[in-house]
Order: C-alpha cells, then structure tokens, then sequence
C-alpha cells in the first residue's frame, strides 16, 4: 500500500470516529490503528525511521463549538537529540493550576480578560493578567485584541495531548 493510499485510510477511520459519541477507544476494530498506520509510515522512511517515530493527533469539539483537527509527528532519534530545556518556558507556563484553569475556561468560551478576572479562586485582577502574559510568551494564548484570548489553533490539540499524558 503506498502513501497515498495509507493516507486516505486513516482518513476514513478518523471520519468514522468523528461520527461516534463516545470517546473511541485505545483499540478500534481490535487493532492499534494509528500505531499500525505510524509503523507502516516508517517501514517506507528508511533510516530515519529506525529508531521509531512518535505520534500524536486529535479531532476536537469545544463547548463553544469550534473544531480542530490536528496531528504531529517526529523522530525518535531527532526528540533524543534535542535541547529539552528549550522547553523549559512552556511546560512552566503550564505548570500552575490558576494557568491551567485560565486555558480550561478559554477553550470553554471565557474569552475576555474581564471574564476570566471574574472567576473564583483565580487571585486579583493583576494576578490574572500575570498569568495571561505568562501563557501567551509561552504560546499557550493569544490576545485576538480587546483583552479577548484564545488557544491558537495549532495549539488546541498539542495542550489536550499533554494534559492527557501528565494524568496519573
């Protein structure tokens, strides 16, 4: 089966579970679908796929109704041989539980900084701001102007993904 056609299958899978109202499961049709799909990549990426390869993808519905449908690959290798502390800012900006609740309620349609001051347990106005600016240096929001944020798109799927790999 060439790329293309690889492709176009797991298109049609993400098309079936896009139908489904219950969260798909690790296993569909008895297979790891997106693990078969990544191995059968890297079978045809030659030596740049030894070491294997790491996966992550997601279509998404917010409260607020907006879509995304993302997906992001890379090299074992390339991962390994990276500069880990180049993330250092954004793993911090999202390592304080007020953060965390700021980019809950934005994805849930809290989108003003007026807004998200109003909120229980978030600290003072200031506090909020504060914490507005961390995550948007980091890259988590972004003002669309008029004190109204939002996740940027390429990064709705990315933060749902490392809040799933940080839970016990």
């Amino acid at each position: 089966m060439d790329l293309e056609e690889r492709v176009a299958e797991l298109e049609r899978r993400m098309a079936a579970l896009e139908g489904a109202e219950a969260p798909a499961p690790a296993r569909v049709d008895g297979t790891f679908w997106a693990l078969e799909g990544l191995k059968a990549e890297l079978a045809g990426a030659g030596a740049a796929g030894e070491d294997g390869a790491v996966l992550f993808t997601g279509t998404v519905r917010l409260p607020t109704q907006e879509r995304y449908e993302w997906q992001f690959g890379a090299f074992t290798e390339r991962l390994l041989d990276e500069d880990w502390a180049t993330t250092a800012d954004s793993f911090a900006a999202l390592g304080h539980p007020v953060r965390l609740r700021l980019l809950r309620e934005v994805l849930g349609g809290r989108r003003t900084a007026a807004e998200l001051a109003e909120l229980d347990d978030t600290g003072t106005t200031g506090q909020v701001y504060h914490h507005l600016r961390q995550l948007t240096a980091a890259g988590w929001l972004q003002s669309t102007g008029r004190g109204r944020h939002e996740v940027p798109a390429a990064r709705v799927v990315p933060l749902l993904v490392v809040l799933t790999a940080a839970r016990p």
